[in-house]
């Protein structure tokens, strides 16, 4: 475990919801102003900095394929936080039917019917498949850089749990021990990060939040396997930190979901390294302040402010 030495956050999360966001009526959901999305735009700019040679960039809209999401295994591992997109379904007829009730103080809902999207719940899973595509694997595997906007279905008041929020993330396909040597070179890579912006931080063995009883054991088991590392910092509290960043290594689960397989015809296994940008940005203005003018100078020199 890696620690750097806790401290107290310097600005409280009201005071930064009330300086950097604006409410839109749904937990979770803010507008942001320009000084924010400043900070978010010098992370961006700074995590690409550390980008490895021969990394593949892609960006994808906040939308997927709901077949893609239902064949990754997210939806058995996840219902709870999956957003679908639906639309009024049905012919004119019952479309203006729907509009009548709204108009009549009644409910319009029950007029919609699931598309074939849904919300992108994490950056990485459109690059599986579209790798897969690409047949066998080159030796050495495939790194890439990936991003989009993402949702998850979690309504909260606390500043560090949005439903709606940004996430980049370095992606690796290789074999096992490719992978793993991945995740321990980007542990020493994002923490380097973290000291370089005056983060106080640890970094855990964690479990993501599967659903279900069953998927209580799926997680005390992800911990004991040292499946999952967090770089977690204090947010609301030094007691209860935020994590920011998460080193994953998935083994072959998606190698196999895909077909993917790396020079020796193994099934590929895969790793991802995960940037919370807007966990990242909140526990910048908690540790440094709600002005990031007045930010200590080697702060500002690594986000090149």
């Amino acid at each position: 475990m890696t620690i750097a030495q806790p401290r107290l956050p310097k600005a409280s999360p009201e005071e930064l919801l009330q300086t950097l966001f604006h409410p839109t009526g749904v937990d979770g959901v803010y507008a942001r102003t320009g000084e924010y999305e400043a900070i978010v735009e010098a992370l961006s700019g700074l995590i690409s900095r550390h980008r490895e040679a021969g990394t593949e960039v892609y960006r994808f809209p906040p939308v997927m394929s709901r077949a893609l999401i239902e064949k990754s295994g997210y939806l058995k591992s996840f219902p709870h936080l999956l957003g679908c997109v639906s639309g009024i379904g049905g012919d004119e007829r019952a479309i203006g039917a729907a509009l009548e009730r709204f108009e009549a103080g009644g409910e319009w809902t029950d007029a919609l019917a699931p598309s074939d999207l849904v919300l992108a719940p994490a950056a990485c899973y459109p690059i599986y498949p579209l790798a897969a595509a690409r047949g066998p694997l080159p030796a050495g595997g495939l790194k890439f850089d990936v991003a989009c906007d993402c949702f998850r279905r979690e309504p909260s008041r606390n500043i560090d749990r949005l439903q709606s929020f940004r996430m980049r993330e370095y992606v690796f396909i290789g074999s096992a021990a490719s992978v793993q040597a991945f995740r321990e070179r980007w542990i020493g890579k994002a923490t380097a990060i973290a000291d370089s912006l005056g983060l106080s931080y640890r970094v855990e063995a964690a479990s993501d939040p599967f659903f279900g009883r069953g998927g209580v054991l799926v997680g005390k088991q992800q911990v004991n396997q040292e499946l999952k590392f967090e770089l977690l910092a204090p947010v609301r509290s030094v007691e209860e930190p935020t994590a920011c960043m998460s080193f994953n290594y998935h083994r072959d689960h998606f190698g196999q979901t895909w077909g993917m397989r790396d020079e020796t015809g193994a099934p590929a296994h895969t790793g991802c390294i995960a940037f919370g940008m807007d966990r990242l940005a909140i526990a910048l203005f908690a540790t440094h302040g709600a002005q990031a003018s007045r930010w200590p100078a080697t702060v500002r020199d690594a986000l090149a402010l």
